[in-house]
């Protein structure tokens, strides 16, 4: 029965929707819609395939079907390839990949490390699930979570203290990169407010800071933290350099953050303060429940693209002396047991800040979609 002769039996407006046709929805759907649409996309399509057959094999078989996963040496690493080099070796990861994680963080003492990380995720957890339960509770876990970590990680009170020169690795990246975007994110938000701000004193104080802070490079700062900033301090005063670190790294990020909230300030319509006005709503009361979560909502692209471009920027650390991750490979490259295999570090060390950075991208696309209250055009 077709479905002009049932479609008398239903009264007007009340006949089902009909499913969509097979072929638009589904992985058929998204194939003939992103990638063969037009002449154009079906080109670009066979080229794209063509060139993934001449990478992907050869990448496979050099990064995994080919590789050697234990040896003790570069030299026996290679002969036990057909042809010397021709594959990954690592065997030289996999050997240090404790020193890549830790550093030179006391081997009796990494306990506190690896609890660090299962806080790190609980912290994690209230600002990415909005429906988790209790969350509003949460964020006072979240408040005290750098304080705490800081604890487990020096030590004190209880902790055999252990010196922030032993950081190093993946967990000094972490421990810059989170502190760094925790911090900045409020710190910025405050200096957008005081750069639009009506009291003169507070905007002349904030575009300085601001311009200042944009207007030299993180690495003149990261110099300025290690070498200079004890001559500004009394006689026998001794300032933490990571400690140090951490600060220049927020502020910078601050700036940036400052001016991408200024933006999303910007592009809220006046009316939105107006009504706010006619509310009879305070300055803050029309910041915090009108204003401001707005902006924030423009400014998430922004926003996010800050944080990984700090996340990125940890890697300075290694010209002050800090043993990031990249410093502990080339510290490891130095060894002429296993000199040669730089290509096997940097693309360890390329994967994990890929993995880190494309999951805030992600966050933040979803962030987007979720935030989006407007009508798209058909």
């Amino acid at each position: 029965m077709t479905d002009s002769t049932t479609s008398g039996q239903y009264v007007p407006g009340t006949h089902p929707d009909l499913p969509p046709p097979s072929r638009t929805t589904g992985v058929v759907g998204w194939v003939q819609k992103n990638l063969l649409s037009s002449p154009l996309n079906i080109a670009l399509t066979v080229i794209a395939l063509w060139f993934l057959y001449l990478i992907v094999p050869p990448t496979l078989d050099w990064a995994f079907l080919k590789a050697i996963w234990t040896a003790e040496t570069r030299n026996e690493c290679w002969a036990k390839m057909e042809v010397p080099e021709e594959a990954a070796c690592w065997a030289f990861i996999k050997g240090r990949l404790n020193l890549f994680i830790y550093g030179f963080y006391p081997v009796d003492e990494r306990w506190r490390v690896n609890l660090s990380f299962v806080l790190l995720v609980f912290a994690i957890l209230p600002v990415l699930y909005d429906k988790l339960p209790g969350r509003r509770h949460w964020f006072w876990y979240v408040a005290a979570f750098p304080f705490l970590v800081g604890w487990l990680l020096v030590g004190g009170f209880g902790l055999n203290p252990v010196e922030t020169d032993q950081f190093g690795g993946f967990m000094l990246t972490l421990i810059i990169g989170v502190t760094g975007i925790s911090f900045s994110l409020p710190i910025g938000i405050a200096l957008a407010l005081g750069r639009t701000s009506d009291l003169p004193a507070v905007r002349i104080l904030c575009v300085l800071f601001i311009e200042f802070i944009r207007g030299v490079p993180l690495i003149a700062l990261l110099f300025v933290a290690s070498t200079m900033l004890n001559y500004f301090l009394p006689p026998g005063t001794t300032f933490d350099l990571l400690m140090r670190v951490l600060i220049m790294v927020t502020l910078f990020s601050a700036a940036y953050i400052a001016e991408v909230v200024r933006g999303g300030l910007q592009g809220i319509p006046r009316g939105q303060t107006e009504a706010a006005d006619s509310l009879g709503l305070s300055y803050w009361k029309a910041q915090r429940l009108i204003i401001l979560p707005q902006a924030l909502k423009i400014s998430i692209p922004g926003i996010v693209n800050t944080f990984i471009g700090l996340y990125k920027d940890t890697t300075l650390v290694l010209i002050i002396g800090m043993l990031d991750p990249l410093g502990i490979g080339r510290a490891s490259l130095a060894d002429a047991v296993w000199a040669g295999l730089a290509r096997e570090v940097y693309l360890f060390i390329a994967v994990f800040f890929f993995l880190c950075c494309f999951g805030m991208s992600r966050y933040s696309l979803y962030l987007e979609r979720k935030l989006h209250t407007g009508h798209e055009r058909n």
